[in-house]
């Protein structure tokens, strides 16, 4: 899997940090263990064949309370700022979320599975104008 060839990149780096490297344990296992289950399964399922947003936030709202889609979006954007490089202090302001939220953020998006990454390239890609062809 991908994601653990991430976190086993970083394994060097870790073991200079005994704390750090504690934690790439819990997320390499927490990733590998939640997805061998059927519900999980599903649930991606579920995600990829929504195809249309109207669905898709019927379905999140129906999913998830008005807190937890909140708090999610928050994640997302923290993700967003921190690849455009702003700084803790100014994300902790905009997102109201904590410091140590947007530190495991920022490791996910430098040790985790390319989720985030992946997501922003398809957001932000959706904003772009295609280049046109010289003439």
């Amino acid at each position: 899997m991908l994601c653990i060839a991430n976190l086993l990149q970083n394994k060097e780096k870790a073991l200079t940090n005994p704390l750090y490297f504690g934690k790439l344990s819990v997320m390499s296992q927490d990733v590998n263990k939640v997805w061998k289950d059927d519900k999980a399964q599903q649930l991606v399922k579920a995600l990829l064949s929504i195809s249309d947003q109207a669905t898709m936030q019927n379905f999140l709202r129906d999913v998830m309370t008005e807190k937890e889609i909140i708090e999610v979006s928050a994640r997302f954007e923290v993700a967003s700022m921190l690849t455009e490089g702003k700084k803790y202090t100014e994300i902790v302001a905009k997102t109201k979320l904590s410091s140590r939220t947007v530190a495991r953020i920022s490791e996910w998006l430098q040790n985790g599975c390319n989720g985030y990454q992946a997501a922003l390239n398809v957001t932000h890609h959706d904003h772009i104008l295609p280049a046109r062809a010289e003439s």
